[in-house]
């Protein structure tokens, strides 16, 4: 008994001092710049939130990977900074790595396609031309783009064998997380970016709030990182289709065919449709200067990021093929592609036969290249497998996500038990 009280006591005793810390030493933040880089299992709230598939329900026919992420495609890997400073600093950094090796002297295919084009995806026009990825894939904050371009520049060219280069394609997209946080202070540094790439590994894949998720906003709840998979039968040769979003994005939410934003009453229009009390939320004018009204939670502005990964052999234009079927998904979730969105998808194959060596390396540059690539009428399944990705992955960035707070604004997550009632009611999930 006393040692329980002695122990109390000394809880108490480091509380009060962590509380009066900051009092008497003005301008410590006790709690440090960055609220997470690596935690131990079951810290995050997001854990007590369960993926769609855990909250039974089922997206499409076809089968999962073993982690049903973006990771089941074998060497892709995902990293994470998440950055949550003071009241109004909401953002981060995502990296995906196609394989662990030097990307600029193995590069791998890739495609870029544009469902909506306002948005500023860089290095797109250099995949678009040659059809191939040369470094990690960095999602991040609209803003902040140059930035983190510049500290990917400097962990390409400081790799083993980059000591002569001098042009390195940085592929950086990004969505604008204005709302909750600090967007014009561009808070991201060169330590956050080199965080997330070398923090990057395969396995499960954080999903929610975190990362270049952390400020987002989706039909009005919050949004974040989501990821899924499938995997096509041995009969279909057994490939695997892997895709990471960042959801910024707004429309009516639908999953599985349920009208959730409609029956939650939150859903893009709702206030112009309404017989009274008419306000044009969807105007610019009233976005620009009401930012914090009741209407921003219905606005479908924003923007989406797909990042599609396979290990078939797809050559760069099936790839794109592949990334124009990531708007089908989409569209399954009830999004409403508004002016404003910047919807891009970004596919690459891991395939090893297909990675690409730069010139200098190889023997003659002058000789073709022998290589195997699927046929287009091989190419139903891995689209199919790209539209139910896309789809749950945006589910699941919702499920996972948790309320956010910043800049005097509050997002609320998706509210689980009222939406699991709504799916039960259309017959759509299954009850655990």
């Amino acid at each position: 008994m006393k040692r329980q009280h002695t122990r109390a006591n000394l809880r108490t005793s480091l509380w009060l001092f962590l509380v009066t810390l900051p009092l008497l030493v003005p301008g410590l933040d006790v709690a440090g710049p960055i609220t997470r880089l690596q935690e131990k299992p079951n810290s995050r709230l997001s854990d007590k939130r369960p993926r769609v598939r855990d909250a039974g329900i089922k997206v499409g026919i076809l089968p999962t990977g073993a982690f049903n992420a973006i990771t089941d495609v074998g060497g892709v890997m995902v990293g994470h900074t998440t950055i949550v400073r003071g009241e109004n600093i909401r953002t981060g950094v995502t990296a995906i790595l196609p394989h662990n090796g030097n990307l600029f002297r193995e590069k791998v295919p890739a495609a870029v396609f544009v469902g909506n084009g306002f948005g500023k995806l860089m290095g797109a026009t250099q995949i678009h031309e040659l059809g191939e990825i040369e470094t990690p894939i960095l999602l991040t904050s609209t803003l902040s783009v140059p930035r983190v371009a510049d500290a990917l520049l400097d962990y390409m060219l400081s790799l083993t064998g980059n000591e002569d280069v001098q042009s390195v394609n940085a592929v950086v997209a990004e969505t604008n997380d204005g709302y909750l946080n600090d967007i014009r202070g561009r808070h991201i540094t060169r330590e956050d970016v080199f965080n997330a790439i070398k923090s990057a590994k395969s396995g499960a894949v954080e999903e929610g709030s975190v990362g270049a998720g952390t400020g987002t906003v989706a039909f009005g709840f919050k949004g974040g990182i989501g990821t899924a998979s499938r995997k096509l039968p041995a009969s279909l040769a057994g490939y695997t289709v892997g895709v990471l979003v960042q959801t910024n994005f707004g429309g009516i939410l639908t999953i599985n065919g349920a009208p959730v934003g409609r029956e939650l009453g939150r859903y893009y229009l709702k206030e112009e449709l309404s017989s009274t009390g008419f306000r044009p939320c969807n105007s610019r004018k009233d976005r620009v200067e009401t930012e914090s009204s009741a209407c921003y939670p219905n606005n479908a502005d924003g923007s989406i990021i797909i990042v599609i990964a396979t290990d078939a052999p797809v050559d760069a234009r099936n790839l794109g093929r592949m990334a124009a079927r990531a708007m089908m998904g989409l569209g399954r979730t009830g999004a409403s592609g508004s002016n404003g969105s910047g919807d891009y998808t970004i596919a690459f194959s891991t395939a090893p036969e297909l990675r690409i060596q730069i010139s200098g390396d190889l023997p003659n540059r002058n000789s073709p290249r022998n290589i195997k690539v699927l046929l287009n009428d091989a190419m139903s399944p891995l689209f199919l497998a790209v539209i139910e990705a896309t789809e749950e992955a945006i589910y699941n960035s919702l499920f996972r996500a948790t309320t956010t707070t910043g800049r005097g604004h509050t997002v609320e997550a998706l509210p689980l038990d009222r939406t699991l009632e709504i799916l039960r009611k259309y017959g759509v999930a299954k009850l655990n």
